[in-house]
């Protein structure tokens, strides 16, 4: 009886239809686990030959990557000195401070009610009181006239109020004085816009020195890194050539170099991260001895460890775009011949 009916046709069959037949998997298809894996190890496998051909190598290596770390820490050396300089001459806003010279008859009360006053002031961040019995002690020790001065009848310094603003932007410093020095008691008000302007003029100066120059290191560490890597592939031609004569694309092709690229590059950064701790840890050694004559406790900040991470990576991409560069300029004459 089984037998009779897987011998009976299916009604399909009887109609003169066709039967779908399912679709087969082909055996000689890799799948996408076999194909992904092919594709990590032959990564792994061009890492581990890049990084063979520089251990090989080792002191055209590291002079190469030396080389790369000088003009590196140039530009950054630079920043973060123009950094240090800046915080050495003060804030901004306390290189933009205003004076407030009140009337003689203001009292000390009446200074310290209308500091208060100024301190509510949404573009104040600060303000501080001398009073005129301050004021002339400090006169007295700066000028050196303390002798005469005491035989003064009476005090000739008035009691001073100083404004440190939010913002440093001239403009705004010029209403912020214009409306202050028409507050009740104040005899004069005076900002030193000059000197906020030469600090500005400085620091742009140096800002855009500093992109200058990293703009023309950046194009001298690709020009490094190509040519490294172009005598690479000269030293490696021959094998070249066979690899694509067998079938080799351009991309297994390029793999090794751009890892190649990105080694010098980070090796380039590790090394440039170093000088720059071991440069302004002596630098510093000199600095505080400076400093100390004048009696202050300054000191140069290291390299913060954000801007030393930035500065391996962008060795590292710096690195891989310049071997990418030098590979696609000389990969249409690796041909085999």
């Amino acid at each position: 009886m089984s037998a009779e009916r897987k011998s009976n046709p299916s009604t399909a069959e009887r109609v003169g239809g066709t039967v779908k037949k399912a679709p087969q998997h082909n055996p000689d298809e890799p799948d996408f686990k076999t194909l992904f894996h092919a594709w990590l190890e032959s990564h792994r496998a061009s890492l581990v030959d890049s990084v063979g051909r520089l251990v090989k190598q080792p002191i055209g290596s590291f002079f190469t990557c030396l080389v790369m770390a000088v003009a590196l820490s140039l530009p950054m050396g630079l920043a973060l000195l123009l950094d240090n300089v800046e915080r050495l001459g003060g804030s901004w806003q306390r290189a933009a401070q205003i004076s407030l010279y009140l009337q003689l008859e203001t009292d000390a009360a009446a200074g310290q009610a209308l500091r208060e006053q100024i301190l509510e002031m949404p573009d104040v961040a600060d303000a501080e009181w001398i009073s005129r019995e301050q004021a002339l002690e400090e006169f007295q020790q700066l000028s050196g006239l303390g002798e005469a001065l005491r035989e003064l009848p009476d005090n000739p310094l008035p009691g001073v109020v100083v404004v440190t603003p939010n913002e440093v932007d001239k403009a705004k410093l010029e209403a912020l004085r214009q409306r202050l020095a028409e507050l009740p008691g104040v005899e004069q008000a005076q900002l030193d816009l000059l000197w906020v302007e030469r600090l500005a003029a400085i620091l742009k100066l140096g800002d855009r020195f500093v992109f200058g120059l990293t703009l023309l290191l950046i194009a001298t560490l690709l020009l490094v890194i190509g040519n490294t890597i172009r005598l690479h592939i000269e030293n490696r031609r021959t094998e070249i050539e066979v690899v694509k004569l067998v079938g080799g694309t351009d991309g297994y092709v390029r793999r090794p170099f751009l890892y190649m690229g990105a080694l010098y590059g980070l090796g380039a950064g590790l090394i440039a991260w170093l000088l720059l701790a071991y440069g302004l840890g002596w630098l510093n050694e000199a600095v505080i001895d400076l400093a100390g004559l004048y009696g202050s406790d300054f000191g140069l900040a290291g390299v913060p460890t954000e801007d030393g991470f930035s500065l391996v990576l962008g060795a590292l991409l710096l690195g891989y775009i310049g071997a990418w560069l030098a590979v696609a300029r000389h990969l249409s004459e690796l041909a085999p011949r």
